[in-house]
Protein backbone atom coordinates (compact mmCIF):
# COMPACT_ATOMS: atom_id res chain seq x y z
CA UNK A 1 0.00 0.00 0.00
CA UNK A 2 2.77 2.24 0.62
CA UNK A 3 4.63 1.94 -2.61
CA UNK A 4 1.60 2.24 -4.76
CA UNK A 5 0.92 6.40 -2.81
CA UNK A 6 4.88 6.41 -3.28
CA UNK A 7 4.59 5.53 -6.90
CA UNK A 8 1.35 7.27 -7.50
CA UNK A 9 3.11 11.24 -7.14
CA UNK A 10 5.81 10.84 -9.30
CA UNK A 11 3.84 8.76 -12.24
CA UNK A 12 1.52 11.82 -11.94
CA UNK A 13 3.90 14.42 -12.77
CA UNK A 14 5.35 12.16 -15.48
CA UNK A 15 1.88 11.65 -17.08
CA UNK A 16 2.01 15.52 -17.29
CA UNK A 17 5.24 15.23 -19.10
CA UNK A 18 4.63 12.28 -21.49
CA UNK A 19 0.75 12.97 -22.23
CA UNK A 20 0.32 16.26 -24.12
CA UNK A 21 -3.39 16.00 -24.56
CA UNK A 22 -5.29 17.32 -21.62
CA UNK A 23 -8.27 14.94 -21.64
CA UNK A 24 -5.95 11.65 -21.81
CA UNK A 25 -3.68 13.19 -19.65
CA UNK A 26 -6.69 13.38 -16.78
CA UNK A 27 -8.01 9.68 -17.91
CA UNK A 28 -4.71 8.23 -17.22
CA UNK A 29 -4.96 10.10 -13.46
CA UNK A 30 -8.12 8.83 -12.48
CA UNK A 31 -7.24 5.24 -13.35
CA UNK A 32 -3.78 5.45 -11.41
CA UNK A 33 -5.92 7.23 -8.68
CA UNK A 34 -8.44 4.13 -9.15
CA UNK A 35 -5.93 1.47 -8.97
CA UNK A 36 -4.62 3.20 -6.07
CA UNK A 37 -7.98 2.94 -4.45
CA UNK A 38 -8.63 -0.83 -5.38
CA UNK A 39 -5.02 -1.32 -3.49
CA UNK A 40 -6.01 0.54 -0.52
CA UNK A 41 -9.67 -1.75 -0.47
CA UNK A 42 -8.16 -4.82 -0.97
CA UNK A 43 -5.89 -4.36 2.11
CA UNK A 44 -8.50 -2.61 4.10
CA UNK A 45 -10.49 -6.10 2.78
CA UNK A 46 -7.80 -8.29 4.02
CA UNK A 47 -7.60 -7.10 6.95
CA UNK A 48 -11.18 -7.18 7.83
CA UNK A 49 -11.63 -10.23 6.99
CA UNK A 50 -8.44 -11.30 9.34
CA UNK A 51 -9.99 -9.74 12.05
CA UNK A 52 -13.56 -11.44 11.08
CA UNK A 53 -11.90 -15.08 11.13
CA UNK A 54 -10.38 -14.16 14.27
CA UNK A 55 -13.60 -13.02 16.50
CA UNK A 56 -15.57 -16.35 14.71
CA UNK A 57 -12.50 -18.80 16.26
CA UNK A 58 -14.03 -21.65 17.99
CA UNK A 59 -10.93 -21.32 20.34
CA UNK A 60 -12.56 -19.18 23.23
CA UNK A 61 -8.98 -17.68 24.09
CA UNK A 62 -9.11 -15.36 20.75
CA UNK A 63 -12.94 -15.07 20.24
CA UNK A 64 -13.35 -13.72 23.22
CA UNK A 65 -10.44 -11.73 23.63
CA UNK A 66 -11.80 -8.29 22.48
CA UNK A 67 -15.04 -8.56 24.56
CA UNK A 68 -12.93 -9.50 27.46
CA UNK A 69 -11.47 -6.30 27.62
CA UNK A 70 -14.56 -4.52 27.65
CA UNK A 71 -15.89 -6.28 30.91
CA UNK A 72 -12.34 -5.35 32.20
CA UNK A 73 -13.02 -1.47 31.08
CA UNK A 74 -16.28 -1.69 32.68
CA UNK A 75 -14.61 -2.66 36.15
CA UNK A 76 -12.40 0.04 36.38
CA UNK A 77 -15.51 2.26 35.64
CA UNK A 78 -17.69 0.32 38.44
CA UNK A 79 -14.22 0.66 40.37
CA UNK A 80 -16.15 4.11 40.76
CA UNK A 81 -18.70 3.11 43.24
CA UNK A 82 -16.42 1.61 46.03
CA UNK A 83 -13.84 4.14 45.47
CA UNK A 84 -16.45 6.93 46.83
CA UNK A 85 -17.20 4.91 49.72
CA UNK A 86 -13.25 4.76 50.33
CA UNK A 87 -12.74 8.48 49.71
CA UNK A 88 -15.89 8.80 52.51
CA UNK A 89 -14.24 6.71 55.17
CA UNK A 90 -10.93 7.58 54.38
CA UNK A 91 -10.04 9.89 51.67
CA UNK A 92 -6.18 9.55 52.10
CA UNK A 93 -6.57 6.14 51.54
CA UNK A 94 -8.50 6.70 48.55
CA UNK A 95 -5.97 9.37 46.90
CA UNK A 96 -3.32 6.92 47.67
CA UNK A 97 -5.18 4.25 45.44
CA UNK A 98 -5.90 6.47 42.79
CA UNK A 99 -2.18 7.88 42.71
CA UNK A 100 -0.78 4.30 42.17
CA UNK A 101 -3.40 3.01 39.62
CA UNK A 102 -2.75 6.38 37.67
CA UNK A 103 1.53 5.90 38.04
CA UNK A 104 0.66 2.08 36.56
CA UNK A 105 -1.02 3.55 33.88
CA UNK A 106 1.53 5.97 33.04
CA UNK A 107 3.74 3.23 33.16
CA UNK A 108 3.00 1.29 30.50
CA UNK A 109 4.26 1.96 27.14
CA UNK A 110 2.80 4.17 24.61
CA UNK A 111 2.80 1.68 22.06
CA UNK A 112 0.59 -0.87 23.96
CA UNK A 113 -2.17 1.81 23.80
CA UNK A 114 -1.53 2.95 20.47
CA UNK A 115 -1.70 -0.81 19.72
CA UNK A 116 -4.84 -1.21 20.98
CA UNK A 117 -6.49 1.27 20.13
CA UNK A 118 -5.59 0.58 16.80
CA UNK A 119 -6.99 -2.94 16.84
CA UNK A 120 -10.08 -2.36 18.69
CA UNK A 121 -10.97 0.25 15.88
CA UNK A 122 -10.39 -2.34 13.40
CA UNK A 123 -12.48 -4.82 15.34
CA UNK A 124 -15.37 -1.98 15.58
CA UNK A 125 -14.87 -1.35 11.60
CA UNK A 126 -14.66 -4.95 10.70
CA UNK A 127 -18.10 -5.82 12.73
CA UNK A 128 -19.57 -3.34 11.24
CA UNK A 129 -18.47 -4.15 7.50
CA UNK A 130 -19.68 -7.83 8.43
CA UNK A 131 -23.14 -6.51 9.60
CA UNK A 132 -23.21 -4.52 6.38
CA UNK A 133 -22.52 -7.25 4.41
CA UNK A 134 -24.79 -9.23 6.30
CA UNK A 135 -22.51 -11.77 7.47
CA UNK A 136 -22.84 -11.33 10.75
CA UNK A 137 -25.72 -10.57 12.83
Amino acid sequence: MAIIEAIVGPVSKLLDKIIPDPEARDRAKLELIKLQGDQDMAAIGAQMQAIVVEAQSPDPWTSRARPSFLYVMYALILWAIPMGLIAAADPKLALGIGNGMTAYLRGLPEELYALFGTGYLGYTAARTWGKVKGVER
